[in-house]
């Protein structure tokens, strides 16, 4: 994924004058070309994440696109002041592109993990989250990011699904139709959400744009499952709680949410190790949906 969008966003670089890249010395070899054309308009400020968000807020009060890009981590928890006062106090935007997610690199350790980003941004108004499951997602998805007026997170995994599953205008696209549930995977995790509901009857939605959330089309899928819901998310568990029980606030219904876990494990291991003690490998996936759907069988 990170290939494909330092690709693209080089060539975005080649046609769109208003465009700028701002890095923190990650993915400067990926960008090496493109900063050898247009110097003014790729800016590596060095291991600086707060100055990197900074300066991109800069580039957007001066009428430029710009996308800033690193580890997770480091450019959203660490400089999550400036995003919320150099983009949304300034009422300003821009791109701001994630590599890392929330344990890709478990070798980093800790300080490399980010599964709570996407719930920080919940914190602020307006802005769009792009999760891409594969990276033949990435160009298009940071196409329209570009042609967009409004603030981006694109999070980059290594995490990634065998094939691409491309959405439409970033709602839920239906790849498997069933009665007893509706359950949203959300961008890499989708094939192992495939994988665990084989032979399940329930409905199997895929989105990479998990924000702003298709509630609509939640409420017309879940018409027709029970009001049952299922969230899978490659991130902190229960961040789209909110916005399920919003969209179905006047329907009685049931959710589940499944992603990593609050507790924190202390042993590095690799990220394979990590999604299998966080539940999300298709093993823990398929006992929790089971469990949810018939919780008279679990009790025994």
């Amino acid at each position: 994924m990170r290939d494909a969008f330092a690709a693209r966003a080089s060539a975005l670089l080649d046609t769109d004058p208003r465009l700028a890249v701002v890095l923190a010395d990650i993915s400067t070899d990926k960008f090496r070309d493109a900063a050898a054309a247009h110097p003014h308009r790729v800016v590596n400020v060095g291991i600086r994440e707060q100055l990197l968000v900074g300066a991109a807020g800069g580039l957007a009060l001066a009428g430029l696109r710009p996308i800033a890009h690193t580890y997770a981590p480091f450019l959203v928890e660490r400089a999550f002041e400036q995003i919320k006062l150099d983009f949304e106090h300034q009422g300003t935007s821009g791109i701001l592109v994630s590599v890392g997610a929330s344990y890709d690199w478990a070798e980093g350790s800790f300080t490399h993990f980010s599964p709570r980003d996407v719930a920080l941004f919940d914190t602020l108004p307006g802005w769009r989250v792009v999760v891409p499951g594969h990276a033949a997602e990435v160009p298009r998805l940071l196409d329209e990011a570009v042609r967009s007026d409004e603030g981006v997170y694109m999070r980059l995994s290594l995490r990634c699904n065998p094939a691409p599953h491309h959405t439409s205008g970033g709602g839920l696209t239906v790849l498997r139709e069933g009665r007893n549930a509706t359950v949203v995977a959300v961008g890499p995790v989708l094939d192992n959400v495939l994988a665990a509901t084989s032979g399940f009857d329930v409905t199997v939605a895929y989105t990479n744009t998990p924000r702003p959330f298709d509630e609509h089309g939640l409420r017309q899928l879940a018409a027709g499952t029970g009001d049952t819901v299922v969230v899978v998310e490659p991130y902190l568990e229960g961040t789209s709680a909110w916005l399920v029980s919003r969209a179905l606030a006047d329907r009685p219904h049931r959710l589940l949410s499944i992603g990593v876990g609050r507790e924190e494990l202390r042993r590095y291991g690799t990220a394979d190790e990590h999604e299998r003690l966080h539940g999300l490998d298709p093993n823990g996936i398929r006992h929790r949906v089971r469990d949810f759907l018939d919780p008279i069988t679990a009790s025994r």
